[in-house]
C-alpha cells in the first residue's frame, strides 16, 4: 500500500533508518512508535503531518484575526492620537504577526513544491520548525498588541506592566510543555497490551 505522498510503506526492521545525522532521538522515536503503535515509518510521517495541520489550522484562525485587525487600525480617526513610542510598538507589533503568518502558511507551500518527490520526511520537519517559529513570533505580537493597548488607554507604564505579564505568562506555558516533554521522553517503554487493558478498567 502507498501513502497519499507516494511513498511505499516500510517496516520498521526494514526501514534503513538514516543514522548519518546523529539524530539519536529521532530513532529512539521511532523504535517507540513502532513498538507502541505498530506504525512503520511512513504511517508515522502521515500521521505528524495529518496532526500538524490540524494544529495550523487554530493556528492560524487567530493569527489572520489579529494581523487584519491591526491592519486596519491606521484607518481609525483616533490613530493619530497615538505616540510615536506607540507607532513604534504597532509597526513592531504589525511586522511580527505578518512574519507569523508567512510562517504558519509556508507549509502548504512547501507541500505544494515537493508533492510526490517523496520527500515526506523533509516536509514533516520543515513544518515543524516553521509552526514553532510562527508561534514564537504570534505570542511576540500578542505581547505587542498587549503593550499597545494598555499604553494607549492607560499609560506607556501600565502598559510596559501588562507586557510583561502576558510575555511571562507565554513563557511559562512554553516551559511548562518543554517540562511535560521532558517527562514523557521517546526513550520510555511503551505500556504494555496488559497495562493498557488494566487502566481501561
Amino acid at each position: 500500500m502507498r501513502s497519499a505522498h507516494g511513498c511505499g510503506d516500510r517496516s520498521f526492521e526494514n526501514s534503513g533508518l538514516d543514522m548519518s545525522d546523529g539524530s539519536v532521538e529521532r530513532d529512539q522515536d521511532d523504535e517507540w512508535n513502532y513498538r507502541a503503535r505498530h506504525e512503520t515509518e511512513t504511517q508515522r510521517l502521515d500521521r505528524n503531518w495529518a496532526a500538524l495541520l490540524q494544529e495550523l489550522r487554530v493556528v492560524q484562525t487567530g493569527v489572520q484575526l489579529l494581523t487584519g485587525f491591526l491592519l486596519t487600525l491606521p484607518f481609525q480617526q483616533r490613530f493619530t492620537d497615538l505616540t510615536d513610542f506607540e507607532v513604534i510598538v504597532y509597526l513592531m507589533t504589525v511586522a511580527l504577526s505578518v512574519l507569523s503568518t508567512m510562517l504558519l502558511v509556508a507549509p502548504a507551500g512547501f507541500h505544494r513544491v515537493l508533492f510526490r518527490r517523496h520527500a515526506l520526511p523533509a516536509l514533516v520537519s520543515a513544518a515543524h520548525k516553521l509552526t514553532v517559529c510562527g508561534i514564537a513570533t504570534f505570542g511576540a505580537a500578542l505581547v505587542g498588541v498587549v503593550l499597545l493597548i494598555f499604553s494607549f488607554v492607560v499609560s506607556p507604564r501600565v502598559g510596559l506592566v501588562a507586557a510583561v505579564v502576558a510575555a511571562g505568562i507565554f513563557c511559562g506555558l512554553s516551559v511548562l510543555a518543554a517540562i511535560l516533554r521532558l517527562r514523557n521522553r521517546v526513550d520510555d517503554d511503551p505500556p504494555t497490551s496488559d497495562q493498557r487493558r488494566s487502566d481501561r478498567d
